[in-house]
């Protein structure tokens, strides 16, 4: 029998809400923890991410907040600014109609505290935050704990490999004692279960196992992204060459989905946006035309792609890397379902190179290290394409059709010359616009630098580079791929969230308390 959302004691109303998100059956960890919450225990669980624990928290958070209350009653810490986010994010989807202004505050380090404080003093109940800034609020007297009953921990074990647990422990010291806390952690080193024996009151143990290993049908393949290079800009030959009948790329933000779409569709490819901004209406509408196969390829932030679940997905792209190895999984899982094969394309900065070596361990896969394809390369795959259509219309019935027009122009011209003039038309026609764009010098097409250190596989010799992993600027005048403007998470993305400001401030403060 399958359990659902009303059976743990969700309310009709978030039940609602949840359907139109996609979301109709909880997860295991949902399964196990929404009902101990709910009756008022603290809970302990230990899972990974992707297995659905945020929804396991805020979920029985939102049925009992009272939205009318000008006060902080939650607070949910999480250890960087990319996790909470989209701890955030997630929650404010949640969020029924009937809440009028949205009740949940993000505050982290990076961003305009003087914003974050006049917030807190027009009253928000929910508070999702990294402990640097959390902190530096209750040390201006800004932001309130004295009501608070709720108080969630998320991902523990980055707390304590961060070295955040003291700031953790500060924060936790400062809340009521008659309190309820959540703590989340996918492993749990002994200063965990100390903090759990020390604040946490007679707790239920929720444990839920990791997600299973990527299936051996998915191909996973791997393009480097030299420092300071716009990542747009190598996605297209990729696509160009793999020519994916469905795919899902996924990026971090709403900003960069709009941004990539938009990119995708000037080069004359069938792409749409599917994020947090959409309303209900869109998303069911593009769910619909992506399941027809009236859309190929979806541009997704991982909030939104909740509900994006297809059984022909060929292809699930990383433009950016989400936050976690289990995430990753989760992923391109998405692709090789139902006995078929997939393929998982990820865009890597030399940083993560750690990083992949964790997805190999987890996987028990080789990540296979591609070099972003030339133009001939391309030209030929699409002359290839060109050819097999034409074996399938020889063996159709409408060829029969035009065979009089073809004696026709026999009678003028050498029947080969006719069949390569069709040939042409039909390729002309269908030619991808990248081809129209001028030649890469080879170490700008990633020949050179794309390596970023790590040992190539396969028709590369496992030689290592000593490149450089800046390109080395435009050659004979012929720039395809060129150095762009981009942000500063393009450029730093590290997986663990060690780029965040927040654990500078917090680490610092940590210091200076010792």
């Amino acid at each position: 029998m399958t359990t659902s959302f009303t059976s743990l004691g969700i309310s009709d109303h978030i039940v609602s809400q949840l359907e139109k998100l996609g979301i109709t059956e909880p997860t295991n960890i949902q399964i196990q923890a929404i009902p101990e919450l709910l009756a008022g225990r603290d809970v302990v669980g230990q899972s990974q991410t992707g297995t659905g624990k945020t929804a396991a928290f805020a979920l029985p958070i939102l049925e009992k907040i009272d939205f009318q209350k000008p006060c902080v009653q939650a607070l949910i810490l999480a250890p960087t600014r990319e996790l909470a986010m989209q701890v955030s994010e997630a929650m404010k989807t949640f969020v029924t109609s009937e809440v009028r202004r949205s009740p949940i505050l993000t505050v982290y380090g990076g961003q305009s505290i003087d914003q974050q404080i006049r917030r807190l003093d027009s009253g928000v109940p929910i508070v999702v935050g990294t402990p640097g800034r959390v902190i530096d609020l209750i040390d201006r007297g800004k932001l309130r704990l004295d009501q608070v009953d709720w108080f969630v921990l998320d991902e523990a074990d980055e707390m304590l490999s961060m070295g955040f647990i003291d700031d953790v422990e500060l924060v936790m010291k400062k809340l009521p004692s008659t309190k309820q806390t959540a703590l989340f952690s996918a492993t749990m080193a002994p200063q965990i279960r100390s903090l759990i024996n020390k604040f946490l009151n007679d707790p239920t143990i929720v444990t839920v196992q990791q997600p299973k290993a990527a299936p051996s049908r998915i191909t996973q393949q791997v393009y480097f992204v030299p420092r300071g290079w716009n990542k747009a800009q190598m996605l297209q030959p990729i696509m160009e060459l793999e020519q994916p009948e469905s795919a899902i790329i996924f990026v971090r933000t709403r900003k960069a989905a709009a941004e990539l779409t938009s990119q995708l569709q000037s080069a004359g490819h069938s792409a749409d946006e599917y994020h947090g901004d959409l309303s209900q209406t869109q998303r069911e509408r593009l769910l619909h035309r992506f399941r027809q196969c009236k859309v190929r390829w979806i541009v997704a932030t991982d909030i939104a792609a909740r509900g994006l679940d297809v059984d022909h997905l060929t292809h699930v792209i990383n433009y950016d890397l989400p936050d976690s190895v289990e995430n990753y999984i989760h992923r391109i899982g998405r692709t090789g379902r139902a006995g078929k094969e997939g393929t998982a394309i990820s865009l890597i900065h030399p940083m993560d190179r750690r990083k992949m070596q964790g997805i190999e361990r987890r996987t028990n896969q080789a990540l296979v290290v591609c070099q972003i394809p030339s133009r001939a390369q391309i030209e030929a795959k699409h002359l290839q394409k060109v050819q097999s259509e034409i074996v399938e219309a020889l063996t159709g019935e409408r060829v029969a059709s035009f065979l009089p027009i073809v004696a026709q122009l026999s009678e003028g011209y050498d029947v080969h010359t006719v069949a390569a003039a069709a040939l042409q038309l039909v390729y002309d026609r269908s030619r991808p616009a990248y081809l129209d764009m001028e030649e890469p010098a080879p170490q700008e097409r990633g020949d050179r630098g794309d390596r970023g250190g790590y040992e190539r596989r396969g028709g590369g010799g496992g030689r290592r580079s000593n490149h450089s992993d800046r390109p080395s600027g435009e050659s004979a005048g012929k720039p395809v791929l060129r150095q762009g403007d981009v942000s500063r998470r393009d450029r730093s993305e590290d997986l663990s969230g060690s780029g965040d400001r927040d654990y500078q401030e917090a680490r610092g403060a940590g210091r200076r308390r010792r």
